[in-house]
């Protein structure tokens, strides 16, 4: 069987440098990231995101750091809405949203998954030598140990009120992914091997519950971290809290557990690269081609039939970088192979070479569409599945960019 060959690292690069092309619109009038629709134009009339305007932050500083003319306004223009508009000046941390006049939107709660990538951005930015960025770092390191981290459990708490007067009984594992995504990069910039310390727990926490579940991570969970798998059956699209097992975060889970197997080395936890063996075999064999169509499907209930069967653009970025993580770490081709394929189905079905920048959603028909993801909010993780495959499992990204023989231009 032929199995189609993979990207050369020229094409890579130059596929990162579109991506990055399509969102020079992206400073929202207010301040922050606004949304942009399928042609890259802001949508005004959506809100700013803390999560999207950090995502802005990282992808536009290692833009800088890889000689991209033009990203190093954008990621300080985005950099400036964290420390400025999004940022809750009377109880301190940072809003989810705000809208165009500034104001906070929703109930202004507090949440995990927000904070971890400001912390993110600080990182990225810091290593970009971006103004402001030191600032910006120390302050959103300091509210995650002070209202996050969970030194008990060795987890995270997922979402506070406003003035963090008491938590939410929510405990999730996509924040705790991210987390682990930050705490990595920020004890790379910092050097405060802590923050290692304290991915390295929550990793080796993803290794029993996936042990447990035989590879189909739980994401949600009590205040006591009692697993709930049935939070949402009647929501299973939910963008953020999908019911049943989320293949996508299988897969970018067992490219993390590389991440952090490198990074502590002879310190890591044990079971890591058994784990994200088993996460990435799941993934594939409940959400690739599972209904006679190429593409991942989006959730699979806990047998692993597919429930949502739309194909986000995210998943088959995280397979890419997945795919590359293990072939880097084991030499193994049958991990080449998959990289290839899913690289061909990027470029097949995902890639937009008319309108920039790649579908965010498609039907399970393989057709564009916008029932989860209306246009095109994030670089982030296609950016990442450009960049992943051609750096070493440590450091992190922006430190790894940094190190490379890439000169950036001033800031």
């Amino acid at each position: 069987m032929s199995h189609p060959a993979p990207p050369d690292d020229a094409w890579l690069d130059a596929e990162c440098r579109r991506l990055l092309q399509f969102g020079r619109r992206v400073i929202h009038p207010v301040g922050g990231a606004a949304w942009l629709d399928g042609d890259g134009v802001p949508d005004l009339d959506r809100p700013v995101h803390t999560w999207i305007t950090s995502r802005t932050v990282h992808v536009f500083a290692i833009g800088h750091l890889l000689g991209v003319e033009g990203c190093a306004p954008i990621a300080t223009a985005a950099l400036h809405g964290l420390r400025s508009t999004l940022h809750d000046d009377l109880d301190d941390g940072w809003f989810s949203a705000v809208d165009a006049a500034g104001a906070p939107t929703g109930a202004a709660a507090k949440s995990c998954y927000d904070h971890a990538f400001v912390m993110l951005a600080g990182s990225s930015a810091v290593v970009a030598g971006l103004p402001g960025a030191d600032a910006l770092l120390a302050h959103a390191t300091r509210v995650f140990e002070q209202r996050f981290w969970d030194e008990a459990t060795g987890r995270v708490v997922d979402e506070w009120d406003r003035a963090w007067t008491e938590p939410a009984p929510y405990r999730g594992l996509n924040a705790a992914m991210h987390s682990v995504e930050a705490m990595l990069a920020v004890g790379d910039v910092t050097g405060a091997g802590v923050w290692h310390e304290r991915a390295a727990r929550i990793a080796a926490y993803v290794v029993g519950l996936a042990s447990s579940y035989d590879g189909r991570l739980p994401e949600h969970f009590g205040p006591d971290w009692s697993v709930d798998l049935d939070l949402n059956r009647d929501r299973p699209d939910d963008p953020f809290k999908p019911y049943g097992a989320t293949v996508g975060h299988g897969l970018e889970w067992s490219r993390l557990l590389l991440h952090v197997e490198a990074t502590l080395g002879d310190d890591a936890p044990a079971g890591l690269l058994e784990t994200s063996r088993l996460l990435f075999d799941r993934a594939v064999t409940d959400g690739w081609h599972a209904d006679g169509e190429p593409g991942f499907v989006y959730t699979t209930d806990w047998d692993g039939t597919p429930v949502v069967r739309q194909r986000m653009h995210w998943v088959a970025a995280e397979g890419i970088a997945a795919a590359a993580a293990l072939h880097r770490r084991t030499g193994e081709t049958a991990y080449a192979e998959r990289y290839a394929t899913w690289w061909d189905y990027v470029v097949t079905h995902l890639r937009d070479v008319e309108r920039g920048s790649w579908h965010h959603e498609l039907d399970p028909g393989n057709r564009p569409q916008a029932s989860v993801w209306p246009g095109k909010p994030d670089l982030y993780h296609a950016v990442q599945a450009t960049l992943l495959p051609r750096l070493p499992l440590s450091p992190s990204l922006a430190s790894a960019v940094a190190l490379s023989d890439r000169t950036p231009p001033p800031a």
